[in-house]
């Protein structure tokens, strides 16, 4: 009896010893960067204004230095019609930790609001990051967006996507190359036109019925010979559309000969293309601080 009764107690200890060392980890992952959370980034007075979406969190490194660090802005994923900043905060702490200030941004999600108004809100982000990261020890020179799923889409969308910024009053898009962690939606115009998968139809709700938004919102049609350089990843078993859709825009890339790297994760589903983030030492993270120059 007291043998059985030690086995069982076994996971449970070993369940406390593994709690203290991750809490343990974050306690020293967050003390050596700062977080300056819910910042609007759109003025509040616009008729637009969402007071939980149009926020933003920084993420700096308490070490101060002469120069301006490289700067990357998160944007979640969750299907275009969930997710929050605040679930990414590990992010915003280990790139913070590694030398570079992390502005991770919330958005107005379906059914408030369709795909078009999801890039204003990034746009808008990035340009208020531009003007207001010196504050933070960020270079204003040095900004790259990185998203995971439909933040990812979002993240290609508004990297190669001029006219997101000049319609804003800016002179020209201040990105300068994209993370791209499994992402969603490259090619909606295809995906749509297809439906090929049980329960697309939901897509309809964020992206709408009209075919010619579905492409003005796909990446794959912005890509240029002069378009900002790109880091994609996709996973080995993630969803077919994704697997599909990163080929494809790895081709394009390749085809106009923007400076690029693909990487195909082996045995890495969708969801485990993010948590993957957790861990500091990462391949993206390692890419990704060559990348950014950190």
């Amino acid at each position: 009896m007291l043998r059985s009764r030690f086995v069982w107690q076994i996971p449970a200890v070993l369940l406390v010893a593994i709690t203290v060392l991750v809490l343990g980890n974050e306690y020293a992952i967050a003390s050596s960067s700062r977080r300056t959370k819910n910042i609007p980034y759109v003025t509040p007075n616009v008729p637009d204004f969402d007071v939980d979406r149009n926020v933003l969190d920084v993420y700096q490194p308490n070490q101060r230095q002469a120069i301006g660090r490289p700067v990357v802005v998160f944007i979640h994923g969750g299907a275009w019609d969930s997710g929050s900043k605040n679930l990414y905060a590990f992010i915003g702490r280990r790139l913070a930790k590694q030398g570079v200030v992390a502005v991770l941004i919330n958005y107005r999600l379906a059914p408030s609001v369709t795909v078009p108004d999801m890039a204003d809100d990034c746009a808008r982000a990035v340009i208020w990051t531009q003007t207001h990261i010196a504050e933070y020890g960020g270079d204003p020179s040095r900004i790259f967006v990185m998203g995971h799923s439909a933040g990812g889409g979002l993240a290609a969308l508004i990297a190669t996507n001029d006219q997101l910024f000049t319609k804003l009053g800016a002179i020209r898009n201040p990105i300068k190359g994209a993370i791209l962690d499994d992402p969603g939606g490259l090619d909606m115009f295809d995906y749509l036109t297809k439906m090929e998968y049980s329960g697309d139809e939901k897509y309809l709700v964020p992206f709408g019925k009209n075919p010619a938004v579905w492409r003005d919102v796909s990446p794959l049609y912005y890509v240029r010979a002069d378009s900002p350089p790109v880091l994609m990843y996709a996973g080995e078993h993630t969803y077919p559309g994704i697997a599909s859709s990163t080929r494809k825009f790895n081709q394009r890339l390749q085809d106009l000969g923007v400076k690029h790297e693909f990487t195909i994760l082996p045995g890495k589903k969708h969801v485990g293309m993010v948590t993957q983030l957790f861990w500091e030492h990462n391949i993206i993270y390692r890419d990704l601080l060559r990348f950014v120059g950190a």
